[in-house]
Order: C-alpha cells, then sequence, then structure tokens
C-alpha cells in the first residue's frame, strides 16, 4: 500500500499545482476585478438592472387676475415599452393593442422600427382604467412613466387667447406659445431597478431634479371673458356672419379683460379642427375700420386750431366728388357743427374737414394713437396692420382714410386707439399680464381734445346717434359705429360687410374700452349699429356690473319719482 501511495508523486505533484494554480488565477482575476475594474462591473450591472429615465415635473398654472385657473396640467400615465423584450411577447400582443386601441401589427411595426432602442412610446396619456389593465398583463418590457396632459376649465371661452399646448407640453397657440419659455417644466432624471422582465420596481435615486414651469397670471377676467364670449357668439349665430371678434380693456391700465373670437374652439377636444380654427382674429384678421376711425380725424381737425366742436360744416347735398370718386352720407344732413359730423357719421364732413388739414399731420395722429404698428402684447401671428405714408396719398386718399378706407387694423389695434382717447389722450401699452401698478402712459393728444372726443361719441350713442343700441342702463356710454365695405378682388363688394362698434363706459370717467367686429353678417341687417352695438351694450351692461363700477346716469325709481314730484305740487 505505502507503495500505490507514492507510485506517482510526480503526477501527483502536477495536478496540486495545477489545481493550485488555478485557484491563485481566480483569486488574481476577482481580486482585479473588484478592485481594479468595479466600475466597469458597476456599469455592466446597471446597463441590465436599471434604467435612466426622465423625470417630468407640470407646466405652469395660468390664473386669471383673480386667481382662478384657466390652464393646469393634470398627471397622466403614458405606456412605453422595450422594442426587444415585446418582441418576444407576440402572445400577448393582441390583449395589449386591444387596450390601446391599436392593431397587433402596429406593434409589430414599433418593435421593428425601434429595435435599436431600448425605449419607445406605444400609447401617450392614457387613462387611469387602461393604464391599471395593461399593468395587469404583467408583459415583460412593458411600463408605464408618468406625465403632464393640459386642461382648460373655460373650454372654449377662452380657447384662443390661452392656445394650447401639443403631447409633450410644449406650447402650440396662444399664450401658451407666447410665453412658453416661463410655463414650460424642466424635466430631471431618476434612475430606476428593473426586475429581470424590464419593469420597474424601485426608484434608487434622483440624478437631476426636475423644475415645475412658473404660474403665470394674466389680466383676463374669466367672468368678463364669458359674457364676451356668449354675446358675441349668440350675435354671430343670429346675423349667420363668418366670424366675429370682440376686446374689452381697463381704460386705467391697458389690462385686456377679454379676448374672444367666433368660430371658437374647444383646446381640450381638438380632434378633427382645421388650423385656421385656431386663428386668433382679433389680431391677425385685417379690416377697414370704416367710420370708427372719425374720431381720430376730428382728434387731428381739433389740434389744428382750425376747428372746433361747433366749427360748421356744409355737408349739402350729401355728396362729394373728389378727381373720379364721389363720396356719398346715407342721408343729406346738411349744416352739420364738427361734434354732428361724428354724432351723424357723416363721411362728406370727415372729407371736408381732412381735405384741409397737412396730410403729414394727418398721419402722425394715426400713428400716434397704434395704428399701422403692433400693439405689443406678444400674441402669435399678430399684424401691424396698413397705414400707407404720408406722402404716398393723393386728395382722394386722404378724404377716403378720413372715414375709415384705405387703412387696414386689427380689432386690438382699434381697441388700443379707443384707449387714447378713453384715456385723455395718454397712449398706455396693451398687455395680457396682471399689473400691480399702472404703468407710465405716453400723451399722443391733449386732455382738452380726448375730452372734447368723448362728449362727440356721447351724442353718437344718444337717440339720435347711429350707436343707440350700445346704450347702457345708469350708465352714460360713448363710442362709434362703423359699417365697411368689404374689398374683394372686383373691388367693393356690395352685399359684404364688416360692422363695427368701439366706445367706453362710463362716459363721464372711462373704465371700460370695447371693440366689437362681426365679419359678413348676412341676416338682420349689416350696419354697425345694428349687428355691432349690441353686443356692445349687452357685455358692457353685465361687466360694470360685474366690476362693480358706479353708475353715472342713474335713473330714479319710481318711488323717488313720486315723493320729488309731490314736492312740488301746490
Amino acid at each position: 500500500m505505502s507503495r500505490g501511495k507514492t507510485r506517482y508523486p510526480v503526477r501527483n505533484l502536477i495536478v496540486q499545482s495545477l489545481f493550485l494554480g488555478g485557484m491563485l488565477m481566480l483569486a488574481a482575476r476577482a481580486a482585479y476585478l473588484q478592485v481594479f475594474n468595479s466600475d466597469f462591473l458597476q456599469d455592466q450591472g446597471n446597463a441590465r438592472h436599471s434604467r435612466l429615465v426622465k423625470d417630468n415635473s407640470h407646466r405652469g398654472m395660468i390664473l386669471d387676475r383673480n386667481g382662478a385657473p384657466l390652464a393646469v396640467s393634470t398627471p397622466v400615465d403614458s405606456v412605453w415599452a422595450n422594442p426587444d423584450m415585446l418582441a418576444l411577447q407576440r402572445k400577448s400582443w393582441p390583449r395589449l393593442a386591444s387596450l390601446l386601441s391599436m392593431n397587433p401589427r402596429d406593434i409589430a411595426q414599433l418593435t421593428s422600427k425601434h429595435n435599436e432602442r431600448e425605449f419607445m412610446y406605444l400609447k401617450r396619456h392614457v387613462s387611469p382604467d387602461v393604464a391599471e389593465k395593461i399593468m395587469a398583463l404583467k408583459i415583460p418590457g412593458v411600463a408605464l412613466t408618468r406625465e403632464y396632459r393640459r386642461y382648460y376649465p373655460l373650454g372654449a371661452v377662452a380657447g384662443h387667447i390661452l392656445g394650447f399646448t401639443n403631447v409633450d407640453d410644449q406650447g402650440q397657440e396662444g399664450v401658451e406659445l407666447a410665453l412658453d419659455s416661463s410655463l414650460r417644466a424642466i424635466p430631471g432624471a431618476k434612475r430606476l431597478l428593473r426586475d429581470l422582465q424590464g419593469n420597474a420596481v424601485e426608484l434608487t435615486e434622483s440624478v437631476v431634479l426636475p423644475k415645475p414651469g412658473k404660474d403665470l397670471v394674466l389680466s383676463i377676467d374669466r367672468r368678463i371673458q364669458y359674457l364676451a364670449y356668449r354675446e358675441l357668439k349668440a350675435a354671430v349665430m343670429e346675423h349667420g356672419a363668418k366670424s366675429g371678434s370682440a376686446i374689452v380693456v381697463d381704460a386705467h391700465t391697458g389690462e385686456v379683460l377679454a379676448l374672444v373670437n367666433e368660430p371658437d374652439f374647444n383646446p381640450n377636444n381638438r380632434a378633427g379642427l382645421r388650423s385656421g380654427t385656431f386663428r386668433n382674429r382679433a389680431v391677425t384678421d385685417l379690416f377697414e375700420p370704416g367710420s370708427t376711425l372719425k374720431p381720430f380725424t376730428i382728434a387731428c381737425a381739433l389740434e389744428s386750431g382750425k376747428f372746433a366742436p361747433n366749427t360748421v360744416i356744409d355737408t349739402t347735398p350729401g355728396t362729394i366728388h373728389i378727381g373720379d370718386r364721389t363720396i356719398h352720407d346715407v342721408h343729406n344732413y346738411g349744416v352739420l357743427t364738427v361734434a354732428g359730423v361724428i354724432e351723424k357719421s357723416s363721411n362728406v364732413g370727415a372729407s371736408k374737414i381732412a381735405l384741409t388739414l397737412n396730410k403729414k399731420t394727418m398721419w402722425d395722429m394715426l400713428h400716434r394713437v397704434g395704428f399701422g404698428q403692433s400693439t405689443g402684447v406678444q400674441l402669435p401671428g399678430e399684424v401691424a396692420g396698413l397705414l400707407n405714408p404720408a406722402s404716398s396719398w393723393v386728395p382722394v386718399e386722404q378724404a377716403s382714410i378720413s372715414f375709415g378706407y384705405g387703412i387696414s387694423v386689427t380689432p386690438l389695434q382699434l381697441a388700443r386707439a379707443y384707449l387714447v382717447l378713453a384715456n385723455d389722450g395718454e397712449a398706455l401699452p396693451l398687455t395680457l399680464e396682471n399689473l400691480s401698478t399702472p404703468p407710465q402712459g405716453e400723451r399722443v393728444m391733449s386732455v382738452t381734445t380726448a375730452r372734447r372726443i368723448q362728449s362727440m361719441l356721447e351724442l353718437a350713442v344718444s337717440s339720435a346717434g347711429t350707436g343707440r343700441a350700445a346704450q347702457v342702463a345708469d350708465y352714460r356710454v360713448a363710442g362709434k359705429t362703423g359699417t365697411v365695405r368689404k374689398l374683394t378682388a372686383a373691388g367693393y363688394s356690395d352685399d359684404k360687410y364688416v360692422a363695427w362698434f368701439a366706445g367706453f363706459a362710463p362716459a363721464s370717467a372711462p373704465r371700460l374700452v370695447m371693440v366689437v367686429a362681426v365679419d359678413e353678417p348676412t341676416r338682420g341687417g349689416y350696419l354697425g349699429g345694428e349687428i355691432a352695438a349690441p353686443v356692445f351694450g349687452r357685455v358692457m351692461t353685465g361687466a360694470l356690473r360685474v366690476l362693480d363700477i358706479a353708475p353715472d346716469a342713474p335713473r330714479l325709481s319710481p318711488r323717488l319719482m313720486t315723493v320729488k314730484s309731490e314736492q312740488v305740487l301746490p
């Protein structure tokens, strides 16, 4: 036996040496990997069992001036998948596709298209019920990620001014686009631990913290916004009009309290809508302002020193010939004062006054009140309008501009111009932001001239004026109608009009400025006094009361009238 134990001493030594050497090599390899190459191993492990994903945050809220929400972001789940892992789960495709309102072929295309990536979206912004059912399937490689969807509580009422965001929460129209850089959230990053099926099971760390967007407080008052929306929509429908716009502005600050357009759209449900529906007509569509421009012609005349409110203008016989063109009035008003030219809306009177003025002086007045330049509210698509240089004016053009033809403006530009009249001749910048203090104005017209125009515009809304439908019970109102024949390829149309009304109230101390434009009414008339003035009257009636603005022409109650009558009885 002893001889057997020592029979192969050399072989045993060799085996033992090899075994010991192998052990030493394994130990050395383990030490090398654990000590000198640990970062590489950690990265490889993380790549297989953890994932760095986006950590979304919410977009800033948009609030009205009183703190009511106009746009908020609500958390929703989106479904994503690892294409390689999902490709191996073909038996689960039909159930998954059914829940996502997809076809299994769609899943096949997605997995083949993104097979070189570890992440692809299957469906963005699914309902909580769908998300729960998808996770109950427990399909390897399919998971949820938290995102945010924008919701607009007022729906179509504020659609054009707010705009909307896309599925990635980026502003596309309106305030959402104009102030996207402030509203947009900055996403962070977080690391998730995954199980063998690729599903996220644990949050291990936040790599970069997300930053929510900044909240924004607008100048909009949702109560007045709703009033303007309701009345404009009713007018457009009643008169079979093509479109319409209405703007309400605070005369003290230049803050836009309401801005609406028709046709409208609901930013919460944009399926099937055409891009033209999103257009904010109040800042993108140009119209000739017609007789709503006459107050600025008269203001220029008063500032020239050549005219006073009681200066007599003979408009007989209701027409005037300038070159080869004849300008008409609706009636032969005969002899009018300058104030009467506004009250009766005489084109002949405005033309005769304009032709006595220096055309550069007249152009300066129009430019100072904001025509031919953008308003500065920074709404997407705003246009500057058209005001040709005075050097190009010929007499017939100067006369035409005096009553609002040959110049093009947006409804918002006209509101800014009337803000000058309401603010005693000071121009204020228009803004959509809620202001804590009134901005500094720029004087573009004397106080005396502005107040004289205010008085003339009161006459235009009197029972003898063209804008009597704009009257508001218990308040003095100042304003001007406008009726414009639309320019077509064949010339000015005989059956297509734009009906305007622009004005402010209370006339004794203007607080609200409003402009209404209704494009191509087809029923119930076409004049500004018939179509646009009633909208002004109804909206202003509600807005003055909502803001608790004291009446400046209160009516006596029947009881007080009886007492007063009894006091004078013999």
